[in-house]
């Protein structure tokens, strides 16, 4: 397996310049030529395992820093805010939104505010057109884009829905699996799962309050698919609790955000956030 190469320049310069190091003065603490700790600094050249541990240790830095998820999740956001049709036409390449993130992290935190700032103009002047009767009033954003909005902005988490999901994930009997635990919470629901000979991976008939499922899907996503259900039917309180606190615009975007939630609720049994970590610490991942 190839080695992942650490690129930290940013860090590196924000680090020296907090201490007020010239390169020179830098390079010399570090055990590096200053052509080397240019090169580092502008993301020409990885950081090296001596100068991780030459931060360790003349610096007490927390090594664990000059990790790249900070820089991952800006080019997430960039991407999101560049796909905006604002920018239409004005199409960057991946390695080019990389390199900004990685090298100029503040420039693009600051490109980011900004659009968040145009988005909530725009917001605002469409809702004051709206007031005022205007027949060229901006158009409100769409129900996808509410609901995408919003799980955004909670940083894809929801701590109520997480807890409820892996309270019930735990409540399982002796000896039983999550999925024998679903299907007798559905049947306690009065619904019957049906395993069809179909693609289509689930379809609720209330009507008859059959669940039906895919027989061709693997039975991990059998099992989400039920989950899904349980969430709907178990856990309705909480989902629509939840949707209350958004505040949607629309309808629409309100049951959008319901199947969301349910998809959370599903996603979050299955893999259970205290679990799942205390079996990454025991295999010391």
């Amino acid at each position: 397996m190839a080695i992942q190469k650490l690129y930290a320049g940013a860090k590196l310069r924000e680090l020296r310049t907090n201490l007020a190091h010239t390169q020179k003065e830098f390079a010399a603490r570090l055990g590096v030529s200053l052509p080397y700790l240019n090169q580092m600094e502008n993301n020409n050249r990885p950081v090296s395992t001596t100068v991780v541990l030459a931060l360790a240790s003349e610096f007490g830095m927390d090594v664990t820093e000059l990790s790249s998820g900070d820089s991952e999740r800006l080019v997430s956001d960039m991407r999101e805010v560049l796909s905006d049709p604002v920018f239409e036409g004005d199409v960057l390449p991946l390695a080019d939104v990389q390199l900004a993130a990685s090298n100029a992290p503040g420039l693009a935190r600051a490109f980011i505010k900004l659009h968040q700032s145009h988005r909530q103009t725009q917001e605002r002047l469409a809702y004051l057109d709206e007031a005022l009767g205007r027949e060229d009033a901006r158009p409100s954003p769409s129900p996808w884009e509410e609901v995408r909005d919003f799980f955004h902005y909670c940083d894809n988490y929801l701590d109520a829905v997480d807890r409820a999901a892996e309270y019930f994930a735990r409540d399982t009997g002796t000896g039983q699996s999550l999925r024998d635990t679903t299907l007798e919470a559905l049947s306690s629901a009065g619904i019957t799962v049906a395993f069809d000979e179909t693609d289509a991976l689930r379809r609720y008939d209330p009507a008859s309050g059959v669940l039906h499922v895919s027989a061709r899907a693997s039975q991990a996503t059998q099992t989400f698919q039920m989950l899904l259900q349980v969430a709907l039917v178990r856990q309705n309180d909480l989902l629509e609790a939840t949707l209350d606190f958004a505040r949607f615009n629309s309808p629409a975007a309100r049951d959008i955000a319901k199947i969301g939630l349910a998809n959370y609720f599903a996603g979050a049994a299955l893999m259970p956030y205290a679990r799942f970590l205390e079996r990454a610490q025991s295999c010391r991942h």
